[in-house]
């Protein structure tokens, strides 16, 4: 995947200035946001201007179908290096994909129209460090006050019981949020290939998947490529030889 110019990292001075967030007025949150607008017009559109112009009068091609977290701390454009047109993202608590059931809902008409439209040839699930839809399963009265939370998170309890089946006697927190975060991932993989749409795909070779884990503070993606179960971290020396 070619580094895409048009896509720019927010540089460290502006993720300091978001600090001190709590403290702010709605209304000073609502300048804030208006301020980025003004800032991506006046620097990242206009440095690509020619660009956005060619995406808006050509038909999106994504070449994959993320589905992520919503947690605002990933940037799913930004870790991919991806511009605009270029991957199909759909965001939710926990990074779920319902298995079908033939009954209408957000994800699947996602997954259905990515792959049976847009004819996308990769599908990631994308998982995350520090994930709180993984810390409410491992601690379901976190989700007492929030039931809609608690009925959506259902979709990972099968991940949850494969984790806890693994677990070993001393097992600190952090181990098992990290494997749960990773079972988590396969297990939504599976409930992908339950889709009419992505089971015709693969079958006729047309559609390769993967599970990823992306570690916030560190910023390493690990990756399972298909059929397996290790996730492997992406290094900079395997992108060179590449």
């Amino acid at each position: 995947m070619n580094v895409c110019t048009v896509c720019s990292p927010i540089g460290t001075s502006q993720y300091l200035e978001w600090e001190g967030m709590d403290d702010m007025s709605q209304e000073s949150v609502l300048e804030k946001l208006k301020a980025g607008v003004r800032k991506f017009q006046a620097e990242v559109y206009a440095r690509n201007a020619e660009h956005y112009q060619r995406a808006a009068a050509t038909p999106q091609a994504p070449h994959t179908l993320i589905i992520g977290c919503a947690d605002s701390r990933v940037d799913l454009e930004a870790i991919t290096s991806s511009g605009p047109g270029e991957i199909f993202v759909a965001r939710n608590v926990g990074n779920m994909v319902p298995p079908y059931s033939g009954s209408p809902g957000g994800v699947t008409a996602v997954i259905e129209y990515a792959v049976a439209a847009l004819k996308v040839r990769h599908v990631v699930v994308c998982g995350h460090s520090d994930c709180g839809a993984m810390k409410a399963l491992l601690h379901p009265p976190a989700t007492d006050d929030l039931p809609t939370v608690r009925y959506w998170l259902h979709h990972g309890q099968a991940a949850l019981m494969v984790a806890g089946s693994m677990a070993h006697k001393g097992e600190s927190k952090a181990e098992k949020l990290n494997r749960l975060t990773e079972e988590n991932v396969l297990m939504q993989l599976v409930h992908m290939k339950t889709h009419p749409s992505v089971a015709g795909a693969m079958a006729r070779g047309e559609l390769t998947m993967s599970g990823w884990v992306y570690d916030i503070g560190s910023g390493v993606v690990r990756i399972a490529e298909e059929g397996q179960r290790e996730f492997v971290p992406v290094t900079a020396a395997a992108r060179t030889a590449a």
